[in-house]
Formats: C-alpha cells, structure tokens, sequence
C-alpha cells in the first residue's frame, strides 16, 4: 500500500547523515514536531537527481524555510557515506541527508521501484512530500522518467 495524503509516516530506521559520520534515527522520532520538506531521489550523482533535484533544493532552500518549513531532507536508497560525500559535493547545509540504505523506508511507504535495468537494484521512486509532524500533508510521486512535480518549485507552490 502507498502512503497516501493525511497518513503518518511509517517509524523505520534511517541514517542521518552528520559532520561526525553517520548517525541512525527513527522516522518517527525525527519527523515528530516539525515541518520537514522531504524529498526523495533514485540514487545520489544519478543525472536528473544530480542536474536538476538536489540543485532545485539547494536553490530554493531560503525560500522553503521562509514559507515555514524546519527542515529539508532528502533521502535515497544509498548508504550513508554516498549520500554525505553527494550532498559535500553538490549539496548544502541546508540540506539533511537520510540513507535509506537497505531500503526499508522506501519499501514501508509502497514508493519503490525496480532499477535493474540499470544496474540499479529496488530503489525509491523520485517523489517530494510535506511531513507536518509526522503526518503527510502533500504528497508528490513522479511518474517514471519524469521531473515534474517533486521539484523544490512545484513544492514552494503548495505552501
């Protein structure tokens, strides 16, 4: 089953990404009492992820704070030390980085897909999402292939 708009985020073990080296969290523990803008990519220094999402987040991210939001994450189906040395490379401090290395946090929200294809493995899809205290309150899944509606832009448009 796919999280839907207004359902609570699935508590599932993450890695946090810190100055200090890789950190495990819960989603629930880490969602709980705030706004967080999340956004999910196929894997980290992939073409759109790396051209256009990530960039799209570090741009906007003074604007999405503006609008109220606490926190703006991005996970993928990557290990910890991936996801640090993507966002040092291309990211921001603005930006929280959350491994879902095995996947789980995918999975538990019914947003996987299947990258073999491209040597790729069971990934998570490209989506964005509004977590208002744990709770779903926009959510944006993109059709295969596509960028269009996880970007930081439509994002702003929703809050």
């Amino acid at each position: 089953m796919t999280i839907a708009k207004g359902d609570r985020l699935p508590d599932v073990k993450l890695t946090k990404v810190t100055p200090d080296g890789p950190d495990a969290v819960q989603s629930g523990e880490y969602f709980a009492g705030r706004k967080v803008a999340l956004f999910s990519v196929p894997g980290a220094y992939t073409p759109t992820c790396s051209a256009r999402h990530l960039p799209g987040f570090v741009e906007k991210a003074a604007e999405l704070k503006a609008k109220g939001v606490d926190e703006i994450a991005c996970t993928a189906v990557n290990d910890a030390f991936v996801m640090g040395a993507w966002n040092e490379s291309a990211g921001s401090p603005d930006i929280t980085m959350l491994a879902d290395g095995n996947g789980e946090f995918a999975e538990a929200l019914g947003l996987t897909m299947d990258g073999s294809g491209f040597g790729l493995g069971k990934r998570g899809q490209r989506f964005s999402m509004i977590v208002d205290d744990g709770v779903v309150t926009e959510l944006n899944v993109e059709q295969p292939g596509d960028f269009q509606v996880s970007s930081a832009e439509y994002m702003l448009s929703q809050l």
